[in-house]
């Protein structure tokens, strides 16, 4: 599957802009850090970033977690796509689906969603809203009081470091990512 491709689906199956300004943030993220640790699957690892929240608008996953990543296999089927790695990248971003993070693209896409939303909630609080604000120290300061954007999960955004990556170093990818896609993010 082509960017393109993964893209068209997208848009087929997600219309909310918040939903795809997510999608497109940690698509970055994971092409930021496919450049470190898997350079010649770039494209890939960003429609798995991409893709990963397919399902977003078509399960009850608030009341059903166990759903969230299943649905979207279910999906990619139905548009012809048979594709395993994929499948299980994203069913591992969300554990509760019964698929564990084991490999370096599943490891880092549980730990790339929720760092995209961790980073745009501390830019939200900058008077400018700009994710060119945000600084590493800052994200360092906010990642440590555990009640601010208490639902970004801290432990999986840790579990970068199973890639042989140092959660700092992830950071300043992430934001390096966000930064370069601000406009497309409202950032």
């Amino acid at each position: 599957m082509t960017r393109d491709e993964a893209y068209s689906i997208l848009h087929k199956y997600m219309k909310g802009e918040k939903y795809l300004q997510h999608s497109m943030a940690v698509e970055a993220i994971m092409r930021g850090l496919a450049k470190k640790l898997a350079p010649d699957q770039v494209e890939r690892w960003g429609i798995v970033g991409l893709l990963h929240d397919l399902d977003e608008e078509h399960c009850e996953w608030q009341e059903h977690p166990e759903v969230h990543g299943p649905t979207s296999v279910e999906i990619l089927k139905k548009e012809g796509i048979d594709d395993q790695e994929l499948f299980h990248a994203i069913c591992a971003h969300n554990p509760a689906s019964g698929v564990k993070a084991s490999t370096t693209l599943q490891y880092a896409v549980l730990a790339a969603d929720p760092m995209s939303g961790f980073l745009k909630a501390i830019a939200q609080i900058y008077p400018d809203k700009k994710i060119a604000s945000v600084k590493h120290k800052s994200v360092n300061k906010r990642f440590n009081e555990l009640r601010f954007a208490s639902g970004a999960n801290r432990d999986y955004m840790e579990a970068i470091e199973f890639t042989g990556m140092s959660l700092d170093e992830f950071i300043d990818i992430a934001l390096e990512e966000m930064r370069a896609i601000s406009d497309e993010l409202g950032l």
